[in-house]
Parts: structure tokens; C-alpha cells; sequence
């Protein structure tokens, strides 16, 4: 993949412009959208993104397997925004009955758009020939769109990757089942399911696909700057941009996306008690959501991924980390940031 310089002049069209992307009834007030993420993109980090600009959420990825949805884990992945529109759950399994039946039932509890996973690239996914493993059987990838497609009324979307691997990256004949089966819009990962998160993205296969068909296509890989996000638009020619591993531990990257795009301009960095507030909230939003015991888990995660851009927190890191209980995860987390405002008095 070649590289090629921003130069500001050849994206005027994307500044100062009005989003009209549109999946079905509802249109997106902005083309930045947060990736759905098994184990991340959970209730609470959606809300903290929407707080911040992103233009749609997305569930996390839900099996199809009614049966398995009794568990805490899926009613919690099938919990609904219900104070967002549009709401969006994503479903993933191998079965065109099955998935229509779950995207049914979803439907029929409030979800407004339904996406199908066909670009996930875990191994336990794949040995069930769900997610990306689709990729490799295409008469069923019609099947399943098809069903689905005919078992709702609202919009139904699908992620896909580029290809199994690079001898049969087979995205745009994807791309063309996905339309002729009545998909309303299309994600891709710029990469194909060998490649999982390694490599360049392939930004030039997703113009391809986007010049094949006529609904939105999204771009989804590596989009990690203002900067970026810009050439992305500008490469793939694509109509709108999923954030993944972006997001992790900056959901306030959707707030430079679009103040980048819509000014040219680079919007000042937070603040640090800003920063430190948006923590804490995080942390107090995963323990009402989840309980103490599991919060905690879940937030050692989340509190790794804040870590990378706070600076001098090596020893803050190490030591929430360990730590079992929502107290001290507070605690330590409200230490290092009075720490850091006491060096910063000094250094002044």
C-alpha cells in the first residue's frame, strides 16, 4: 500500500460539509462510528462515545444462539440504548434461520438496525464457520442476508473483512450479494481474517468495493488521528468511518474527529481534571452496570488502555491493576491525578 500525504486542499469537500449518510430511515448526524467490540463496547463505553460525537454505536457481537441468551454476558450484550437512536445490535452465528430468528426477536425488543458479523476474525468464531470464516462460502453468505433481510423491517447492515487471506480476498463479490440480497449499508475491515489486526489496511480494496455498490460503505481500520481519519475518506472514498481500537482508552477521540473534519483544525487536548473526571464516571458507570466483582474486571481493561496516554503512569497502572475492589480502583485513580496536578503546581 502506498502512502500518501494530507494536503488540506484535495479534502475541502469533507470540511464545512453536511453527513448525509443514511441507513434506511435514520440519518447518521456525523460519519464517525464507533466499532462493535466482544468485551468492550459494552453499555457504558457506547454512552461515553455517543457523550463525546460518535455517530452511532453498535451492541457488542451477540450470538445468534438463542438458546445461550439467558446468560449475563448475552443479556448484558443485548442491553439497548433505548435514550439513542438508531439503536443497532449486532448478531453473529452461521445458521440463516437461526440469525433470522435472533435478528427477529431483536427487532421485536426495540433494536432499529440489525448488523450481521461476517468479519470477525477470532478462532473460536471461526471454527463455528461464523464471522469471517462466511467469507469462504458465499452461497451461504446470500442465504443468511437473504433470511434475515426477509425476517425484519428494519435496516439490516453487515461487517465484513476483505477476504479469508490474500489469495481469495473475495470482498467485493461480498460487497455485491450483500446489496442484491437488500443490506442498507456496508462496513469494512481493510484487512482480510489471515491478517487479523497485522498490516497495513487496505484502503484501496474498500474504494473498490465502494465503487461496485451503491448503499453507504463504512471504513473500519487503524483510524487512530484526525489526521488519518481524513485520508481514509479521501482513499477509500468511503461515506463514513467505524473506530475500533481508536476509541480504547480515548472514547474522546470521537470529539477531535469531528472538529477536525468539520474545521480543519486540531481541537485543543482536554484538560487534565476533564480527563480525570471521564475516568472515574467510567469506572462508576461499569460498576452499576455490571456489579462490584465483575465492574472491577472489566475496568482493569479499560483503566490499561486510559494509561497509555496518561503521562508518568507506570506506577499508577501497576497498582490499579492489582487491586479487587471498586474502592481502591477509585482511589488510586483520584491519587494519581492529584499527584500529577501537584507536580504540574510545581513545575509552574
Amino acid at each position: 500500500m502506498h502512502c500518501h500525504r494530507i494536503i488540506i486542499s484535495t479534502l475541502s469537500p469533507y470540511f464545512n460539509s453536511t453527513v448525509h449518510v443514511k441507513i434506511g430511515p435514520y440519518e447518521l448526524k456525523n460519519p464517525f462510528l464507533l466499532a462493535p467490540m466482544a468485551g468492550i463496547t459494552d453499555a457504558p463505553f457506547r454512552k461515553l462515545c455517543r457523550l463525546f460525537g460518535a455517530g452511532m454505536t453498535t451492541s457488542e457481537m451477540t450470538t445468534a444462539d438463542i438458546s445461550l441468551w439467558n446468560t449475563a454476558k448475552s443479556r448484558r450484550r443485548l442491553d439497548l440504548d433505548m435514550d439513542a437512536e438508531p439503536r443497532t445490535v449486532q448478531i453473529v452465528g452461521a445458521e440463516p434461520q437461526q440469525l433470522a430468528l435472533a435478528a427477529r426477536i431483536c427487532a421485536d425488543r426495540g433494536a432499529q438496525i440489525i448488523d450481521i458479523n461476517m468479519g470477525c476474525p477470532a478462532k473460536k468464531v471461526c471454527q463455528k464457520a461464523a464471522g469471517s470464516a462466511l467469507l469462504r462460502d458465499q452461497a451461504l453468505v446470500r442465504q443468511i442476508l437473504e433470511a434475515v433481510v426477509a425476517a425484519v423491517d428494519v435496516p439490516v447492515t453487515l461487517k465484513i473483512r476483505t477476504g479469508w487471506d490474500t489469495a481469495s480476498r473475495n470482498g467485493t463479490e461480498i460487497a455485491r450479494i450483500a446489496e442484491q440480497s437488500g443490506i442498507q449499508a456496508l462496513a469494512v475491515h481493510g484487512r482480510t481474517r489471515a491478517c487479523r489486526f497485522k498490516g497495513a489496511a487496505e484502503y484501496e480494496t474498500i474504494a473498490r468495493i465502494k465503487d461496485l455498490v451503491s448503499i453507504p460503505v463504512i471504513a473500519n481500520g487503524d483510524i487512530t488521528t484526525s489526521q488519518k481519519s481524513l485520508e481514509v475518506l479521501r482513499v477509500s472514498s468511503a461515506d463514513a468511518l467505524m473506530i475500533g481500537r481508536g476509541a480504547q482508552g480515548r472514547p474522546w477521540i470521537f470529539r477531535e474527529l469531528n472538529h477536525y473534519y468539520e474545521t480543519g483544525e486540531t481541537v485543543e487536548p482536554l484538560e487534565i481534571n476533564k480527563v480525570r473526571d471521564i475516568m472515574l464516571d467510567h469506572l462508576d458507570s461499569l460498576y452499576r452496570f455490571y456489579g462490584e466483582t465483575t465492574g472491577v474486571r472489566v475496568a482493569r481493561k479499560h483503566l490499561k488502555w486510559y494509561c497509555i496516554s496518561l503521562a508518568g503512569s507506570d506506577s499508577f497502572r501497576s497498582n490499579v491493576l492489582r487491586v479487587d475492589n471498586a474502592f481502591d480502583q477509585m482511589r488510586l485513580t483520584r491519587e494519581y491525578f492529584r499527584q500529577q496536578a501537584e507536580q504540574e503546581w510545581v513545575a509552574a
